[in-house]
């Protein structure tokens, strides 16, 4: 158990198997100012040039000590690939969607012949290749991306992907195997191009956007669909407090589901997963680490470690501005409690 390299001790720890500690990784964005500074690979030059992007991925590996190199920065790749119109931000802001290409009908909606070949995907997958031979075989790489229901209202627009949830069931249907699809196949391509975990982030999803009546009889088969044709290990993330849809994401077969702080009991959602899949977070990334102190920062880390949580991680995307001090601490307190 003792020399248990960091890929094995994540694979491990998601896939339900022996470690000889929880690891501490982050499944969500990573991309930090004060990295982006001390490297030379800024946002927004660094969502689209695959050495920079690379770069500043290892760099939280490097010097946070977080045991995962995980890229990209956003969630609007694939919905930019497949015809969105994206604002790319700031050294500071995300890139997000601003204009869609299926507000009205579906008529149109076409799978582009040469998918992985549009926008920022050829990008994200050079990246990842670039990473993989910096690194070495036995750090795992994780590859991100917005999951299939957040791409079908990005491509939809979500007024009317909430107006055809309760109107035209035929067209959200239609519009969800669409994207279903499309993650897949991107999915795939990064495990091809290196990454050892694919991590989807569906805010969309949420019980905030959608009913948990909506995500067990329309979400969830297609959230199978994508875990069960993805050639790796696969971890969820649904923002908001999901405990009224927990036991629905337990059965999407995913093998770790990633989880705010707004879950509350680390204890009562383990029970609820049985032995279904693994939780992974739950450090609240606005209000513990961006803000610390450290001390609340260990506390909060050792806190979720004791109650069992499998991947101590950022309940979310981590703030661009969250000092690189605030990251190591997280790391800290996981080796602080097996000290």
């Amino acid at each position: 158990m003792a020399d248990m390299t960091l890929r094995e001790r994540l694979l491990n720890a998601l896939e339900g198997k022996e470690v000889d500690k929880v690891p501490v990784c982050s499944v969500t964005q990573t991309g930090i100012v004060e990295l982006m500074d001390e490297v030379g690979a800024p946002w927004p030059e660094a969502h689209s040039d695959p050495d920079k992007m690379a770069k500043l991925a290892i760099a939280n590996y490097e010097l946070s000590g977080l045991e995962a190199v995980r890229v990209p920065y956003c969630l609007t790749v694939l919905a930019e690939a497949m015809g969105c119109e994206v604002n790319m931000g700031t050294v500071s802001r995300q890139p997000s969607v601003t204009a869609h290409p299926y507000t009205k009908d579906l008529e149109d909606m076409k799978m582009p012949e040469n998918l992985l070949d549009m926008g920022r995907i050829r990008a994200v997958l050079d990246s990842i290749k670039i990473i993989r031979e910096r690194v070495g075989p036995d750090v795992p790489i994780i590859g991100g991306l917005e999951g299939p229901i957040t791409l079908a209202s990005d491509l939809a627009s979500v007024k009317s992907f909430m107006k055809w949830s309760i109107k035209k069931p035929d067209l959200l249907r239609q519009v969800l195997d669409f994207a279903t699809d499309a993650t897949i196949a991107y999915a795939n391509s990064m495990v091809l191009a290196g990454a050892d975990i694919i991590s989807v982030a569906d805010p969309v999803a949420s019980p905030d956007l959608m009913s948990p009546d909506s995500f067990k009889n329309e979400l969830q088969s297609r959230l199978q669909r994508f875990s069960s044709e993805v050639n790796s290990v696969t971890v969820l993330h649904v923002c908001g407090n999901v405990t009224p849809i927990l036991d629905y994401m337990a059965d999407c077969g995913f093998e770790g589901l990633s989880v705010e702080e707004k879950v509350g009991s680390i204890k009562k959602a383990k029970e609820v997963l049985g032995n279904r899949a693994r939780l992974v977070g739950n450090i609240s990334s606005p209000f513990v680490l961006l803000p610390g102190p450290i001390e609340k920062i260990k506390e909060e880390s050792k806190k979720a470690i004791a109650e069992g949580v499998d991947v101590l991680a950022p309940g979310c995307g981590i703030a661009p501005m969250t000092p690189l001090s605030h990251i190591k601490a997280m790391v800290e307190a996981r080796n602080e409690y097996y000290a």
